[in-house]
């Protein structure tokens, strides 16, 4: 009888020490994942799809919740053909700056040339925003409060998904620094010889011989009275981008009734320093205290 009670004893310590010791891992899990949301939390190079180009950084900031915690998305120039998300590195101290309540996500996407097609790019953005949408609550983030932001070619794919995707989210708020809008008339009205040539590499064909993949790649064909607010920032002399495709996107806005503003830098090209530059972050800045 001694022996069935001893035996039944040391049963019951190893059940209560298995007990107590779930309890104390549950409470130190708990304690680390409260910790990990209280800290700022840097990802590099998360893959969201197979290519080695479909990577984003994502920096994530200290005391973040999925419910209060905005995104701003940031997409690199480099007419379709390159670029990399590190272009765009140099600014992440300033937005943190800035707005260190913000998670902020710089993306890479498949770049034109060798059969790869303007599209890619498309698909890729729109596979980006999924990968964040599906990741918002382990990265503590609220998916429904994402906003793009996207230079030159960027500009480009962030107008075109956030005028024309709904899905896995609407994005709330868009900026762009002088990006393409309207791909049929830079083909038909180009300021320069050379754009011709670049948009038959990216699209893989042209307006003549396939007039509907130009209207489906370009942003303005897709503005609505729902389009997000929209903040468009563009140099009176740049010669890459015709600052007539920031101004037509706005007249376009402005028609359908979407909320949005228009910044020229008189005398400025593809980009600008300085004051001006300082000036472009203080429009952002306020633009997604409002909007975001």
């Amino acid at each position: 009888m001694a022996h069935v009670l001893t035996h039944m004893e040391s049963r019951m310590k190893l059940l209560l020490f298995s007990v107590l010791f779930m309890s104390i891992l549950t409470s130190c899990q708990k304690e680390n994942k409260e910790a990990d949301s209280l800290a700022g939390k840097t990802l590099l190079n998360v893959s969201y799809g197979g290519d080695d180009r479909q990577k984003m950084d994502v920096y994530l900031p200290a005391g973040r919740t999925n419910k209060s915690t905005k995104a701003i998305v940031l997409i690199h120039g480099g007419s379709w053909t390159s670029g990399n998300k590190t272009e765009l590195a140099a600014y992440i101290d300033t937005f943190k700056k800035r707005m260190p309540e913000l998670a902020i996500i710089n993306i890479n996407y498949r770049l034109a040339g060798n059969g790869v097609t303007l599209a890619a790019a498309e698909q890729d953005v729109h596979a980006a925003i999924q990968a964040i949408a599906g990741s918002a609550d382990e990265w503590g983030i609220n998916k429904a409060n994402i906003g793009l932001l996207g230079v030159s070619a960027g500009s480009h794919l962030a107008l075109l998904h956030a005028y024309k995707q709904t899905s896995p989210v609407r994005i709330k708020a868009v900026i762009d620094y002088f990006g393409p809008t309207d791909l049929v008339t830079m083909y038909q009205q180009p300021w320069h010889p050379l754009v011709t040539v670049l948009l038959n590499a990216v699209m893989g064909t042209t307006p003549e011989a396939n007039m509907e993949a130009y209207r489906q790649s370009s942003p303005i064909n897709f503005v609505t009275a729902q389009s997000p607010p929209t903040l468009i920032l563009h140099g009176s002399a740049d010669e890459v981008v015709a600052v007539s495709q920031s101004q037509a996107l706005k007249a376009k806005l402005d028609v359908a009734g979407a909320n949005s503003q228009l910044q020229v830098y008189e005398g400025e090209g593809h980009g600008w320093y300085g004051a001006k530059m300082a000036h472009s972050f203080d429009l952002v800045q306020a633009f997604l205290n409002q909007h975001l």
